[in-house]
């Protein structure tokens, strides 16, 4: 093995190990893709030449259908945000604190999403 794996990015921890198309971290338990870990890399950096991807690295672009991979958390909701909800027509922007999808989910109104939390459908 002449290539060397990144460290995690969750804990910084050198021990990573590859199971399919997944990296691994074996002390802190975290998996990721390594064209997620290039395009973090690409973050860090400062230039991501403003592509937005969603939770499994696919190009996001205006109108698209995506679909919510976790049930998320809505303020003055009881139920919020069920995980397998499509969410049609997105709108890309450079929004607060991650949330760079602009929608309307059904049942809820319009909001703002974080790419990280969904799929392109």
């Amino acid at each position: 093995m002449t290539d060397t794996l990144p460290p995690c990015p969750e804990c910084s921890g050198s021990y990573t190990y590859e199971m399919g198309a997944l990296l691994i971290c074996p002390e802190c338990g975290h998996e990721w893709s390594p064209a997620s870990a290039d395009a973090e890399a690409g973050a860090a950096g400062g230039v991501e030449d403003g592509v937005i991807r969603d939770a499994v690295g696919n190009v996001l672009a205006d109108g698209d259908t995506v679909t919510v991979v976790k049930t998320l958390k809505v303020k003055g909701s009881p139920s919020g945000i069920k995980a397998g909800t499509k969410v049609r027509n997105i709108r890309l922007v450079e929004g607060v604190d991650g949330h760079d999808i602009d929608c309307k989910v059904e049942g809820f109104g319009p909001m703002q999403l974080k790419s990280s939390v969904v799929k392109k459908a």
